[in-house]
């Protein structure tokens, strides 16, 4: 398998017995209840970190608990951006995340400053942000989207907006390509990626492929296999009634309702802890075992009992309000899009 680049590991990434384990979750859960918390945590996270969490889902579903969350203080689990979205929804609200440093690439890879140039380019054209950019970068943007909604975000803006309407998709031209394909339209993309989704490549699909013949492909839109995948499906090289191009929540409803045994799934592998919790009498493979977040990785159960002990500037994140103000309304129009 190729191998991707990522952070190297923090050392206490995972605690040393089923034990200890067990104890910290109980310590995690007793902190919530006293703390008036909810836990929110992706589905890349680590398993025992899924297992302390409210809540387990993909963007879209994280930005909704936010949103809805009538706790006091909100600890996601999850990467940076993810909790300034919390901030952004809910600003009375305290938002901590057990890592400040757990960053993203594909966030990383447009800046404000870089999008008002984009824009500046571009005359009368709408912004439509994947959700995984900086509060800055949404403070920019007209709509906001995850993989999930992407395609609807696109087509209710042509709707609303005219079917000439000029779109500036970013920052992931992977997903932004897999939306070209789908709508069969262009859009202007920004080329930026998620440097563990782009790491997953189709050569990777091709050895998985010849490994387990018959295995469900689920590929989320993010992945460098994306658009190789999508040309396999109209060549006839890869069966489409067998290959589907999911977000992460996506993947655990056609996981569950699927008859297959085996799936080769295309994600980080974090992934693979939610499905194989909700199917236990079905397979799933990773296309490449090397898709590993160092990012996600960082958030740990010791950090995130630390974190709801402890609480204060070295766990919390805020927004400007002024920006927050911006943000908000690209967020709340993608929630809005789909129901």
């Amino acid at each position: 398998m190729q191998l991707l680049p990522t952070l190297s590991p923090a050392a206490d990434l995972t605690t040393s017995s089923s034990d200890a384990v067990a104890e910290l979750l109980r310590e995690v859960r007793a902190l919530a209840l006293e703390r008036d918390a909810v836990i929110l945590a992706h589905n890349y996270q680590l398993p025992e970190v899924q297992e302390a969490a409210d809540y387990v889902g993909d963007s879209l579903g994280l930005s909704r608990q936010a949103a809805a969350a009538g706790a006091q203080t909100i600890v996601f689990c999850g990467v940076h951006f993810m909790a300034e979205t919390a901030s952004i929804l809910c600003p009375e609200r305290t938002v901590l995340i057990p890592d400040l440093r757990a960053g993203c690439s594909l966030a990383d890879s447009i800046t404000a400053e870089e999008l008002r140039a984009w824009k500046a380019d571009h005359p009368g054209a709408v912004v439509v942000m994947y959700v995984n950019t900086t509060a800055e970068v949404k403070a920019e943007t007209d709509y906001c989207c995850t993989s999930a909604n992407a395609v609807q975000v696109v087509e209710h803006v042509w709707r609303e907006h005219g079917e000439d309407t000029e779109i500036l998709f970013g920052p992931d031209m992977f997903l932004g390509a897999y939306v070209e394909r789908v709508t069969g339209r262009r859009l202007t993309v920004w080329l930026g990626e998620c440097h563990v989704h782009a790491g997953i490549r189709p050569g990777d699909i091709a050895t998985v492929r010849d490994e387990h013949p018959g295995a469900e492909f689920l590929v989320h839109p993010e992945c460098g296999c994306s658009t190789s995948v999508m040309e396999y499906v109209a060549a006839g090289d890869v069966d489409a009634r067998n290959t589907h191009m999911l977000s992460t929540g996506g993947m655990l409803r056609h996981a569950a309702e699927s008859p297959a045994e085996t799936f080769v799934v295309a994600t980080e592998t974090g992934m693979l802890h939610p499905l194989r919790e909700a199917n236990p009498a079905k397979r799933f493979v990773a296309a490449n075992e090397a898709a590993v977040c160092g990012y996600m990785k960082m958030i740990t159960l010791p950090k995130l009992r630390d974190a709801l002990r402890d609480g204060g500037p070295a766990y919390e994140v805020k927004v400007d309000p002024a920006v927050a103000e911006r943000a908000r309304l690209p967020i709340e129009r993608m929630v809005a899009i789909t129901p």
